[in-house]
């Protein structure tokens, strides 16, 4: 089983595991070895501390929109 890290709630695990393997099934290589599944090996990953969050500085642009409507300000970036 896998341990989230006790600096993460448990919202903000499942969402950062999320956008990562979302990344890992568009084609993007593992930071951990092992052969599993993607969503297995996004969780791995953030467990780990190989990937964090960052939160993207907005661009001006004349009508910001975010995913799903969210605020520029609010888009998560993995790094």
């Amino acid at each position: 089983m896998i341990q989230r890290p006790p600096e993460f709630g448990a919202f903000q695990f499942v969402v950062l595991a999320t956008l990562r393997a979302a990344q890992l099934t568009r084609g993007c290589r593992p930071r951990v070895d092992g052969i599993h599944k993607h969503t297995v090996t996004a969780q791995v990953e953030v467990a780990e501390g190989k990937v964090r969050q960052m939160i993207a500085k907005p661009v001006v642009v004349a009508e910001p929109v975010g995913i799903i409507g969210a605020p520029v300000e609010d888009v998560p970036v993995l790094v």
